[in-house]
């Protein structure tokens, strides 16, 4: 397999904790990795459907057209989270790494 700048959701899947530890080394790496899966081409506001945005001071997505923040996490199963993403990363990579599942004692030590 080819170095790739970064992976590709729903193509690329990490085969080891290790290589999961290189694509996904902090909280950036996963918000970019999110941002990647919802918008594959460019962003869409979900209210106005535009397509030009900045980032605010706390890392929220703003509509040049309608004004509207959006979080790259707005409407996932992470909304609302208290736990970074790297960690619900690392929980789901083990759960799904193993050959019958994952346990809670397991999981504990991953994360």
């Amino acid at each position: 397999m080819s170095k790739k700048s970064h992976p590709v959701g729903g193509v690329d899947y990490p085969r080891t904790l290790q290589e999961f530890d290189e694509w996904f080394s902090n909280e950036a790496a996963c918000v970019e990795y999110l941002r990647r899966l919802r918008w594959p081409v460019e962003f869409r506001c979900p209210s106005c459907g535009g397509n030009k945005t900045w980032q605010t001071g706390r890392g929220l997505l703003r509509c040049s057209c309608c004004q509207r923040q959006t979080s790259v996490i707005a409407g996932t199963l992470f909304e609302g989270t208290r736990k970074p993403l790297r960690t619900w990363f690392q929980a789901m990579w083990y759960i799904t790494s193993q050959k019958y599942g994952g346990n809670a004692l397991g999981l504990k030590r991953v994360v």
